[in-house]
């Protein structure tokens, strides 16, 4: 084997030990250390525009959920640049199939404005999340010196067996409904990923360039190494 192959492998697998995914199944993440995770895909709301009132209520609420929960929760705000290459090609085929050539001529000087204002104002797209985990008693009491070891050792996978893993799988998801009816107080609307939405979650988080022109297939068309 090439010297250069080599050297590349040796590279992604190294990355890869350092991933703390073990693995994503049935709508949950697996991490190495055996604990598990739910991603939450959360609405927004505008709270500059609501009235002095709303705004305390929500506040009030928002406490509430905090002080409520017995586990932590991760909140997470991601920016990525808008893309809107899809809606770009779906104006290019209207204009195409268009047979009137005043609507063929507008909406293609609409796509032409569309795409110059989206490059020239650097819009962002946001999205949020609330990750919700789950991990067993013994490994929150880990004691200083056990996580460091952890830390020099990240290859290091706890495998769950099928029991194991449902036992946590029913207490998360125990975990995720008080998020989520404690969200919907305020007027939040949170739904948990599936298996595709977390895979393409944490592709492009990891591969924020690639993702935008190299996207990954379908759930069941991946081939999974076992």
């Amino acid at each position: 084997m090439p010297k250069s192959k080599l050297a590349k492998n040796k590279i992604s697998s190294s990355t890869q030990s350092y991933l703390d995914i073990a693995e994503i199944r049935d709508d949950v993440v697996v991490t190495k250390d055996g604990s598990v995770r739910s991603v939450l895909l959360a609405s927004s709301i505008n709270f500059a525009l609501k009235s002095e009132d709303e705004q305390n209520a929500i506040l009030s609420g928002y406490l509430s959920l905090l002080n409520s929960l017995d586990f932590s929760v991760q909140i997470v705000v991601q920016s990525r640049m808008l893309n809107i290459d899809a809606y770009l090609s779906d104006l290019e085929r209207r204009s195409s199939e268009q047979t009137n050539d005043l609507l063929r001529t507008q909406i293609q000087e609409y796509r032409s404005f569309v795409s110059e204002l989206v490059t020239l104002g650097d819009i962002m797209g946001k999205r949020f999340y609330v990750v919700v985990p789950y991990a067993p008693a013994k490994d929150a009491k880990k004691g200083f010196l056990s996580q460091l070891s952890a830390a020099f050792s990240p290859g290091k996978i706890i495998q769950l067996s099928d029991k194991l893993f449902s036992r946590y799988q029913e207490k998360l998801a125990s975990r995720v409904n008080t998020v989520v009816g404690g969200l919907s107080g305020i007027g939040i609307t949170a739904i948990p990923l599936g298996t595709q939405s977390l895979i393409e979650l944490y592709y492009g988080s990891y591969n924020p360039e690639l993702s935008q022109i190299q996207k990954l297939p379908k759930e069941e068309e991946m081939k999974i190494d076992e």
